[in-house]
């Protein structure tokens, strides 16, 4: 009689799960051209790094220094009254003038703390604002002007904004232009402003930064009358990017309105983001809304109308490229409203300190700075990408610095 000899069964290990890591810190916007931001309302300071910026370049603190000013609170009486300079200082990545190729860091002091403005919503959470939520995804958070949460923070996003915008002005000649096209029930009509000869200086001929007066007077009457209540509005702010180089955004995630949305929607107080025609060509039939073809004087293939905003299919088409994006009013009023503490008991809060009544007109600069950011990272991608080896020039625009483009024959 034969006897199997059967292999002895492997004692079974307990297999013990890995804590799940997800790298979400959400601190740092791009790929090529890549920012962090840091910094809290009330803290030392805020600021931005800089990484991927292009070496050579000529910079200094005074091609920041006028978006920053522009952004900063205490510039009219329709702004949150805080004063503060907002002065940039570069400690890295700059050397005699201009620029390494290594990180950038710029940092600015917080100079006008009040943080005693905050003491009722160390427990009492703001209607709408991010105060609970924080808690919720923290268990912690600075209570002292909102913290990380507070625009405050965008003071990094609008000195890497300048920083991108001067590469495309010297690159490619790309301008990004913000104006404030609504505030509350003022709407500024489509065809009031020409976007092809829109400049800085009637943009910034007023306080509410809407480049037709009469409209501008109607909005900065609608913030006065709303302030003197203690409440708040919201508004639209228009963008658009000219002279914007063809072939910019990549199919299928990373599509150029796909960034772009997501860069502006990250911004405070952002509630809605529309591309060229928007929600208003749902009302449209296809053969009113398609942007038909024609070759102009120049021999460049052009598009009769621009209802797709300047992007087809997620690539810029070389029109100009407008979008609007809508902010909600300031949570942040001096309305009695009712609310829950942190140990979940139901009260009333009145709210103390200084606060924006309408955020559009400092939103402004904010939103150049991100869409310059987002157009900035794409054209180093396309050049990455597309311009390793001789393009097709039957189809294809070179993509060189403007330097370049002016040698080579149309």
């Amino acid at each position: 009689m034969t006897t199997l000899s059967l292999p002895r069964p492997r004692p079974r290990h307990r297999i013990i799960p890995k804590p799940l890591q997800i790298e979400a810190a959400g601190n740092t916007f791009g790929n090529h051209f890549r920012v962090t931001t840091y910094g809290e309302s009330h803290g030392g300071g805020v600021g931005c790094v800089i990484d991927g910026c292009p070496p050579r370049l000529p910079l200094s603190e005074a091609d920041m220094q006028l978006d920053l000013h522009r952004r900063r609170p205490g510039q009219s009486r329709i702004t949150s009254p805080r004063k503060e300079t907002d002065t940039c200082k570069i400690i890295s990545g700059v050397y005699d003038g201009v620029t390494t190729g290594t990180p950038i860091h710029v940092f600015v002091p917080n100079t006008n703390h009040r943080g005693q403005d905050y003491k009722e919503m160390e427990s009492a959470y703001r209607p709408s604002h991010a105060d609970a939520t924080y808690d919720m995804k923290y268990g912690v958070r600075t209570v002292e002007g909102g913290g990380r949460s507070s625009a405050r923070e965008t003071i990094g996003r609008v000195a890497a904004g300048a920083v991108a915008k001067k590469i495309l002005k010297e690159f490619s000649g790309t301008e990004v232009l913000a104006y404030v096209s609504q505030v509350h029930k003022v709407v500024l009509p489509d065809n009031l402003i020409d976007h092809y000869t829109l400049t800085l200086d009637q943009i910034e001929s007023n306080i509410i930064r809407c480049p037709d007066p009469e409209y501008a007077e109607k909005m900065i009457s609608v913030v006065d009358t709303i302030r003197a209540k203690g409440d708040s509005v919201g508004g639209v702010v228009t963008c658009i990017v000219r002279n914007c180089p063809r072939g910019l955004g990549s199919p299928v995630f990373d599509k150029l309105d796909a960034e772009l949305a997501k860069s502006v929607m990250s911004m405070p107080s952002t509630n809605g983001f529309q591309l060229g025609s928007g929600f208003a060509g749902t009302f449209l039939t296809g053969s009113e809304h398609n942007d038909e073809f024609y070759i102009d004087h120049n021999g460049n293939m052009r598009t009769r109308t621009n209802r797709s905003g300047g992007i087809q299919g997620g690539i810029s088409n070389g029109e100009i490229i407008n979008m609007r994006i809508a902010f909600k009013p300031t949570p942040t009023i001096a309305i009695k409203q009712h609310t829950v503490t942190r140990d979940k008991k139901e009260v009333d809060l009145i709210v103390r300190g200084r606060h924006d009544p309408c955020v559009v007109a400092r939103a402004v600069p904010i939103v150049e700075g991100m869409v310059a950011l987002v157009v900035v990272d794409q054209l180093m991608a396309q050049y990455a990408q597309c311009n390793l080896f001789p393009i097709n020039s039957n189809l294809q625009e070179p993509l060189l610095p403007m330097v370049e483009m002016a040698k080579v024959p149309f």
